[in-house]
């Protein structure tokens, strides 16, 4: 049988590799970058969407005090309370605008109860110190902010004390909220322009649709062509040489052009000597 080569140690590693290649980029990698190309478009939706939209209570965009999520994240929601500037905390090493910035956090209970992690906006460090700045605005005022997923840190750092302030490295609500001794609800609610307490408010991100649906495409057409490959060598192993003939005689090799010259002189300087 011409494809017990097949069974050989070497043969059977290789398809096995190729194959589980192919079912990686076709099952996990391509998925995977479609999932992200999905929420990209998403987000990229929602940011647009509350350009136009108007704002619109808390308790109705987050029922039971429910945690944000991408489908409700950037939302407009207003909210009625007070600021509550003893437990006001900045985030630290931020960027905004590709320039430094430090985030100035200040919880925010409502008239319901609830308190909110409000982030009021950035300003522009002195050195590496904050400089001096607004502080919240005192009794009940209503807010209109967007509504954000808390941020995680992968080293899960709490709360310390600098200069007088207290800072964090992340704008999580679970963090400062640990930190402050305040019960805060889930995510974070970054104010609007003009708002009561607002210093520099947050711009958006910018659109982008990103490279996730053409690196799903990428990954596709490498488990084709590995796929295709392995293939050609199974073909490439199982063709006959191009140069057996039947009953095992070699093919004559054909002459190249200066052969066959060389040969027509040849056979007219035999004739010459034979006196034909």
């Amino acid at each position: 049988m011409r494809l017990k080569f097949l069974l050989r140690p070497g043969w059977i590693g290789l398809i096995l590799l190729v194959v589980l290649f192919a079912t990686l980029c076709f099952t996990l990698l391509a998925p995977w970058q479609f999932g992200r190309d999905d929420e990209t478009q998403a987000r990229n939706a929602a940011i647009t969407h509350s350009f136009t939209a108007d704002p619109e209570p808390l308790d109705e965009v987050l029922p039971g005090g429910a945690a944000p999520g991408p489908d409700t994240e950037w939302t407009k929601i207003t909210a009625t309370g007070s600021y509550l500037p003893e437990a006001e905390t900045l985030a630290w090493l931020r960027s905004v605008q590709g320039e430094p910035a430090i985030e100035v956090l200040t919880p925010f209970r409502t008239t319901t109860g609830e308190t909110l992690l409000v982030d009021r906006g950035f300003l522009r460090p002195v050195g590496t110190d904050a400089p001096d700045y607004d502080p919240a605005p005192t009794g009940q005022v209503t807010i209109t902010a967007r509504v954000r997923m808390d941020e995680r840190d992968q080293e899960h750092r709490p709360l310390f004390d600098r200069q007088g302030h207290r800072w964090t490295y992340s704008v999580d609500s679970h963090v400062v909220g640990a930190g402050t001794g305040v019960a805060l609800r889930p995510g974070y609610f970054a104010l609007v322009e003009d708002q009561p307490g607002t210093l520099g408010a947050l711009p958006l991100p910018q659109l982008s649709a990103g490279p996730y649906f053409s690196y799903a495409l990428q990954w596709i057409s490498f488990g084709v062509m590995a796929l295709a490959a392995i293939g050609y060598l199974i073909y490439a192993e199982l063709r006959p040489p191009e140069d057996a003939a039947v009953g095992g005689a070699r093919k004559p090799r054909k002459m190249s052009v200066a052969e066959a010259v060389a040969e027509d002189e040849r056979r007219e300087r035999e004739r010459a000597g034979t006196g034909e």
